[in-house]
């Protein structure tokens, strides 16, 4: 028999489909919205399939899409593509949809409430965040394939500067940068290559995770083909998109050539993200006390830490839910808070 589940929370993103019951079930599947938007009840009936949820509720960040006109129009179709698959599962009950105020409302009423339910997805990660640490000043990291999450938390609760994606990039509490997807032109304008600076080209022809794949920072799947140039995600391949990217042949760089190249982006990643955590807690007005860490971003984290150079308490959701519930940990929350609620 398959597990079964009474209930089941989505992440929708732009990029990932991710799925997690809150009692330990999580999964994570690559999904580009922004091509296969006609495709989405679909990829989620088959995410969930099965559990045989009886309830399906869902957060979201997948509305930015350029498949879509608006964010209203995406948080529609997000929506009604939830209904759908509610209906394909044979759920009990009407599907839910998180709102960044903390409510929880029927998928059919979520176009109503569109700005409330764009990009929701932060807010309820950052509510399990706070309740580890439940007085005092804290922050949450949350780094992921794409983007970089800094919020701050107040004596157990959220306490943002902003509510949406746009308020948010402008406070610096959505750093777009993340472990895998971000462009290396997007990062920097040069790399080192043998005692000299190479310019970079500006055309997608390596991401962040080539760089992480070298330094090890990523795990090598021959099988994952999501790269900029459709080869496999593999060290040996990054390091020819790394030399891509200075208009080089393969044989013009060296897997040490490699090497110093992505400690280069690497650093000015992390540079990018401590910036952004500064200027968020200059804002707040006093440093956090303790911190979580979440996402799969852990070792750009590391490294951004460092640069900020602060002494905190610290908390890692990976090493305390396990990586593969943490990778999903929006979901895994947002089904942890249905079934508070409910229990």
């Amino acid at each position: 028999m398959p597990p079964v589940s009474d209930l089941v929370a989505l992440d929708i993103g732009g990029a990932n489909l991710k799925a997690a019951d809150g009692l330990g079930w999580a999964v994570s599947v690559p999904f580009p919205l922004w091509q296969r938007w006609r495709e989405l009840p679909a990829a989620l009936t088959s995410l969930v399939a099965d559990r045989q949820p009886r309830r399906i509720v869902a957060t979201m960040t997948g509305e930015i899409c350029d498949c879509y006109a608006s964010r209203a129009e995406g948080v529609a179709h997000i929506a009604e593509s939830l209904t759908a698959a509610a209906a394909a599962l044979g759920c009990l009950e009407p599907p839910g949809v998180y709102l960044v105020d903390g409510r929880l409302i029927p998928a059919s009423e979520a176009a109503g409430h569109w700005r409330l339910a764009a990009a929701s997805n932060w807010h309820i990660l950052a509510r399990l965040a706070a309740s580890l640490l439940p007085a005092g000043r804290g922050m949450l990291l949350d780094i992921g394939s794409t983007t970089t999450d800094i919020v701050p938390l107040q004596d157990g609760r959220p306490a943002p500067l902003a509510h949406d994606d746009a308020g948010r990039m402008l406070s610096r509490e959505l750093v777009y940068t993340g472990l895998e997807r971000t462009p290396v032109a997007a990062i920097v304008r040069r790399l080192p290559h043998r005692g000299r600076w190479r310019p970079v080209a500006s055309e997608r022809f390596a991401d962040s995770r080539d760089a992480w794949l070298l330094l090890g920072g990523v795990g090598e799947d021959a099988a994952d083909r999501d790269t900029a140039d459709g080869g496999p995600a593999t060290s040996a391949a990054a390091r020819v998109r790394l030399a891509r990217t200075m208009l080089l042949d393969p044989d013009g760089i060296t897997v040490a050539d490699a090497i110093t190249a992505a400690e280069w982006i690497a650093d000015r990643q992390a540079a990018q993200v401590a910036r952004g955590v500064r200027r968020v807690f200059h804002a707040v007005g006093s440093r956090p006390d303790a911190m979580v860490i979440s996402g799969h971003g852990g070792p750009l984290a590391e490294r951004a830490l460092r640069a900020v150079d602060w002494d905190l308490e610290r908390h890692d959701l990976a090493a305390e839910l396990g990586p593969n519930v943490a990778r999903a940990a929006p979901a895994h929350a947002l089904a942890r808070l249905v079934r508070e609620a409910v229990g």
